[in-house]
This record gives C-alpha cells, sequence and structure tokens, in this order.
C-alpha cells in the first residue's frame, strides 16, 4: 500500500538493527512468540521494530534499543500476528472503508481484502476508484478486489453500472488491487462466456488471485468446470463435502462467520474430524454489519467461534493470517511476526478467548483495550456517490399489490403463488409454494402461513417500476414493512411487508433520504439508518450507525420478527446467483436453472 514502505526499500536498515548498530523504534519485550511458520509458541521473546517492519525476533532485543526506543512490555502475553480477513465487503457494514477500519482495528484486525462490488453496482469503476482510493489512505493494510461480475447475472438484473474486461484489466495496475474480486458468474464460467473469461485472463496476465463464489450444492461437472476456469477460493460452501471438494481441487476453502452467515461449525470438520491439512484453509466474514462490528467483533470473532468448533488455537490464528498472506502472495510482507515482515501484531492474554489487549500496525499502536489509539480523518466522497436513489415517482399502496392473471373471466379464491423462503443464518433460500387467498383479483399475504408481501423498486434510472411478489420466514405479524437500498447485488430497492400503505412510506422516505434502511409500523416511521453515500453506506461514526443498526434490530423483533438477522437476509433477496428463489427488476429468479419465472406456480 502506498502509506508502507516495502520490505526491498528497508533491508540496509533491518539489518543494522538487527546487529545492534542501530536502534529501533520500538521493542516488544517478554512475549510468547505465536510462530504461525513452525505451529510453536516461544516464550520469553523480543521483537524488535524500525520502519514499521519487524527487524529481529529472538530471546534478547537490548542490543536494538537506544536512548529514544520506545518499550512495550507484553509481560509472557502472546503475540499474535494482526488478524487477516481474506473476503469482505465493507458496504455490508453500512459504514466507508475509513468506519469500517475504525470499528475493527481495536478487535486486532491489521489487514483486509474488501471486495467493493456494491458501491460498482451503482456508480461502476468510479466507485471501485473512491474505494481503492480511501482504502489507500488507511493505517492497516486494506487490498481491494476488482469487482468481476457487474451484474452479477447479465440478463436476469440491470445494475446501475456495469463493468467488463476493460475495467478490469486497467485496474489491474492500481496499486491497491490484489485480484480480482469473487466470479458469482459461475455459470458463465463452466459455460464459457467470452466475458466472464477474458476478465479472468486479465487477471492471470498480471499475476493476480481470481476469488472464487461457487453458490450451487452440485458438486459434479459444473463445479469442475468452474475450478478449471481460475477462481482459487471459495467462501459460498455452507456443507463438510463442499469444503473438502474445493480443498482437493486446489481451492483455499474459505469459511466465513458474518453477521448473518454461520458456515464454519459445518465445514471446519474437514480438518477436525478428517484430518485436512489445515493450510489450504482461511477464515473471513464476507458479511458483517456495523452492530456486530462494534458489539461482538470482527476476525477475533471469527478465531474464537473456529476453536469453539474445536479447532486448535493455533489452527485458527493460522487460518486468519499466515494461510491468508500466502493465498494472495503476501507472505513476504504480512501474516506473520517474522523478520522484514509489517510489524503488525496483537497481544493477548489467552488464545482460546482472544481478548484483544494491544494492537500494533506498521509498528505504531493503534489500539488499546478496545479503545482505537489513532486519528483517522474522514475521507471525503465526492458529489457523484451521493444522489443515487432515483425513484421517478411518488408511489403508492397499489404499486405494491400482486394482481392474479383471470382465466376464462372468472375470478379464483385462491392461488398457488412462488413464495421466496428465508434460511436462517444462510444466504441460499428456498423455492416454496403457497396457497394465498385472492380478494378483488389481488393475491393477499397470509401471517398465519408466515407469507409476507416483498417487492423490488428500481432506483438507478428512475423508471419507477416496482416488482412484487411474496417471501417467508420473516414472522411479520403486524401491519409493517422495511425498505432497504442496500439489496444485493445490483442494490436497487428491497421492500418488504405486511401493509401495501406502510411499504409505499417506507419506500418514498428513503428517497427523500437517499437511501438507507427503514422500518415503517401502523403507518409510523420506527427506524432509519441513513446511507446516503451510493445508497449503501454512512457518512457517520460506526458507533453512530451502530446504535441506529441495533434500534433497526429491535424495530423488526417490535413487527413480530424472530430472525437472528433480518436485515443481512433482507438485503440478499435480490441476489440472483444464489439458489433458489430471488426477486430482480427482471421478476422472480429461480437460479436453480437461471432463469425469470411467474409469480403462480
Amino acid at each position: 500500500m502506498s502509506l508502507h514502505k516495502h520490505w526491498h526499500e528497508l533491508t540496509q536498515d533491518l539489518v543494522a538493527v538487527a546487529m545492534g548498530r542501530k536502534p529501533a523504534d520500538t521493542v516488544i519485550c517478554n512475549g510468547r512468540w505465536v510462530n504461525v511458520h513452525s505451529g510453536e509458541i516461544l516464550p520469553g521473546t523480543d521483537v524488535a521494530i524500525a520502519g514499521g517492519h519487524i527487524a529481529y525476533v529472538g530471546p534478547d532485543a537490548s542490543h536494538c534499543i537506544g536512548p529514544n526506543t520506545k518499550i512495550i512490555e507484553a509481560k509472557q502475553r502472546y503475540l499474535v500476528p494482526g488478524l487477516c480477513d481474506a473476503h469482505m465487503h465493507v458496504e455490508s457494514g453500512m459504514v466507508t472503508v475509513t468506519e469500517f477500519a475504525r470499528a475493527v482495528i481495536p478487535h486486532g484486525t491489521t489487514s483486509m481484502f474488501i471486495d467493493p462490488h456494491e458501491i460498482a453496482n451503482v456508480l461502476g469503476l468510479d466507485g471501485v476508484r473512491l474505494m481503492h482510493d480511501e482504502a489507500m489512505a488507511m493505517p492497516i493494510n486494506v487490498y481491494v478486489q476488482m469487482p468481476s461480475c457487474v451484474p452479477s447475472a447479465p440478463g436476469l438484473e440491470t445494475p446501475g453500472a456495469s463493468i467488463g474486461p476493460e475495467e478490469v484489466a486497467e485496474a489491474m495496475a492500481w496499486p491497491g488491487i490484489i485480484g480480482l474480486g469473487e466470479m458469482m458468474n459461475f455459470p458463465g464460467v463452466f459455460s464459457g462466456d467470452d466475458k466472464m473469461h477474458a476478465e479472468m485472463a486479465a487477471t492471470m496476465r498480471a499475476n493476480k488471485v481470481i476469488g472464487g463464489h461457487y453458490a450451487s450444492p452440485d458438486l459434479g461437472r459444473a463445479f469442475h468446470g468452474y475450478v478449471v476456469g481460475g477462481p482459487a477460493d471459495d467462501h459460498e460452501g455452507t456443507r463438510l463435502e463442499d469444503a473438502v471438494a474445493r480443498v482437493r481441487q486446489g481451492m483455499k476453502a474459505m469459511l466465513r462467520l458474518g453477521s448473518a452467515w454461520y458456515d464454519v461449525a459445518a465445514q471446519v470438520k474437514a480438518i477436525t474430524e478428517m484430518g485436512l491439512d489445515s493450510r489450504n484453509f482461511i477464515l473471513c466474514t464476507d458479511d458483517s454489519h456495523s452492530g456486530t462490528l462494534v458489539g461482538e467483533g470482527h476476525m477475533d470473532r471469527v478465531v474464537r467461534h473456529a476453536i469453539a468448533q474445536g479447532l486448535r488455537p493455533m489452527a485458527a490464528i493460522q487460518m486468519a493470517t499466515l494461510n491468508t498472506a500466502i493465498h494472495f502472495g503476501l507472505e513476504r510482507e504480512i501474516g506473520s511476526i517474522t523478520p522484514g515482515r509489517r510489524a503488525d501484531v496483537v497481544i493477548t492474554s489467552d488464545l482460546a478467548t482472544l481478548p484483544i489487549e494491544v494492537v500494533i500496525a506498521g509498528g505504531q499502536v493503534v489500539a488499546e483495550n478496545g479503545r482505537i489509539a489513532v486519528d483517522i480523518p474522514p475521507y471525503p466522497y465526492p458529489g457523484l456517490a451521493v444522489g443515487t436513489v432515483r425513484l421517478g415517482k411518488r408511489l403508492v399502496a397499489s404499486d405494491f399489490e400482486a394482481s392474479v392473471p383471470v382465466g376464462n373471466g372468472q375470478m379464483p379464491a385462491t392461488a398457488a403463488v412462488r413464495v421466496i423462503g428465508v434460511i436462517e443464518n444462510q444466504a441460499p433460500t428456498k423455492a416454496l409454494e403457497r396457497g394465498l387467498a385472492v380478494v378483488d383479483g389481488l393475491i393477499q399475504p397470509d401471517p398465519e402461513q408466515d407469507v409476507c408481501r416483498i417487492a423490488l423498486v428500481e432506483r438507478h434510472r428512475g423508471t419507477g417500476e416496482v416488482v412484487n411478489g411474496f417471501v417467508s420466514g420473516f414472522g411479520f405479524n403486524v401491519p409493517c414493512a422495511v425498505a432497504s437500498t442496500v439489496a444485493h447485488d445490483s442494490h436497487h430497492m428491497i421492500v418488504v411487508g405486511t401493509d401495501a400503505a406502510d411499504m409505499a412510506r417506507a419506500a418514498n422516505r428513503l428517497g427523500v433520504v437517499g437511501g438507507g434502511v427503514v422500518v415503517f409500523r401502523e403507518g409510523r416511521e420506527i427506524a432509519l439508518v441513513e446511507l446516503p453515500i451510493a445508497g449503501l453506506m454512512s457518512d457517520e461514526r460506526a458507533e453512530v450507525v451502530a446504535a441506529k443498526a441495533e434500534r433497526m434490530v429491535e424495530a423488526f423483533a417490535e413487527c413480530g420478527c424472530t430472525l437472528h438477522n433480518a436485515y443481512m437476509q433482507l438485503s440478499l433477496l435480490g441476489l440472483v446467483v444464489i439458489p433458489e428463489l430471488r426477486i430482480s427488476d427482471k421478476g422472480i429468479v429461480d437460479v436453480r436453472t437461471f432463469e425469470v419465472v411467474g409469480l403462480m406456480a
């Protein structure tokens, strides 16, 4: 990254410190060295730091200490490499890169690999550049994966912008681009789509990593075709057999624990029970909202969870440090506490519970005891990033009614309808069918069957178009509505509710504030999180956004919702690359066949 010197620029200085000819900037004394290369824990270890890099690691660094050297007493606490999040979307935190960094630094995260395909779907290459430039200004390592699939499924959705092979090739020359973001159009890969293969070829020519996203349970011929296309990792596995298949085929299995995705427990058994080599497994979050970051943690939370599933602490730490660095070709820069590497160190008193007591990034103490210790100035987003919610008209209740086609001039009393079934704590949905009442030609939601309305409102071009459908799993049992302009991946507006009038109110409210998430109950607004930057991110501090997000979660519950993380699952109901059933601006999409299907079953 631009703010950090590389090892090759510092070798003479680092050698001088290691040899005692020049004093270190900082020395950490008397720690237990968690050596992720050898798998050992070595007590009585000192670490000398100069120029933001590690100059010496050994039993006595007294020869590196000068009159101005800063001493940090580890007091026999563990020295753990700074934690790495191998795959994540900053926009899911509803905050900017700056605020995301402020939130996760106290949790020991010193390296992030971000895929900004959310903002890419709204603003295209300009949006990616904005987040890339902001990432380059951070005091921790923020690497950017160039979004690959904008739109994620051509023909099945219409994003606000598009990205192709030319844009990918251009971005590969940017200093902070580490590879290609998750290749979500997996049918395009195994079907030989020219655009997808051209993007992967541009990445290969740049000698960078292609991120994977194979969201299908089919591990047969299609899976093999996807792997040989070039994706090097995959975070979409949810089953033990998914992790095993990926590793056996030479991919890295990324096991994710986000705010709503709990995919570690099932897959980590590949290591704990089957004995597969843990070097080929990596931990990540994928999507974490601000409430999780502020209240529960980030990669420290993932590591603790993995350990609780039976993984050895050393293996869990390797999967959140060295394994990630090696995968992205950065093992000589980050991922371990060894000479020449960036001085990214976490000091903790216990490896299993992993309290994050001191965080050092680039040789600088950036957090202590849960509090950030550095000032990161806000990043100024330009005007092109705001005012992106364009509804085209004021929406009314009738826009959120689904009508039944009339056959033979007779109006049926009930209709067999396709219903999107939410699966708690997982990204996939179920394709359900339910019989719903018809009144005056309009299909009615049914709280008794836990079926409410869902609508997708086009918000990029101001067409005023609304696609209506039905969803099950939220448990809403009062007149209410929730609207969100965070709707992966094309980021139109998703509205879910039991009352069409409230749905119109919610949608119009987000049009006024420029994007966000809002909850209405019985005609009254009860929660709002404003997200004016591309309709995806707030310009407020992370803790402020977290407080608003917490109120949003409470508002969901006040409407009868019992889902663990309803907002995150709501935001994925338009993601037309994960089975089984989704909604887009084109209609109801069956992701098993990648076809737009009718609402009627």
